[in-house]
């Protein structure tokens, strides 16, 4: 993986995460700038994992393939998951789920670091 783009990812999907509690803590529903944040963080996700293919196919292997794979493919899901449960309940509750959404993708990033350096635990 290319440590400074995992980082970009990282960071903003942090700064998403932070926008969505603010916006929840004032009550507010997930509205469409919000929703567009959620959407770049995504196409940054998308694009790290057509970096993974490229790397593999290149020839570069991680501590466990299997394992990466998940993290990789799994940090696609969470976001439209998330983005989905906040347009069908839209409340204030609903934007603090895209927060908790977006906090998971530096997790899910920062382990995928882990097993392409070599951690299998």
């Amino acid at each position: 993986m290319i440590f400074g783009f995992a980082v970009t990812v990282a960071v903003a999907a942090t700064l998403v995460a932070l926008w969505s509690f603010v916006q929840s803590a004032r009550n507010r529903l997930p509205d469409k700038p919000l929703l567009i944040g959620i959407a770049i963080v995504e196409v940054l996700l998308v694009v790290q994992l057509v970096i993974g293919i490229v790397l593999l196919v290149g020839g570069d292997r991680p501590g466990s393939l299997a394992t990466y794979l998940a993290y990789l493919i799994g940090s696609l899901v969470v976001l439209p998951v998330g983005a989905a449960w906040a347009l069908a309940e839209r409340s204030r509750s609903s934007t603090a789920v895209l927060g908790i959404a977006c906090i998971a993708i530096p997790v899910m990033v920062l382990r995928l670091n882990e097993v392409w350096s070599g951690a299998t635990a």
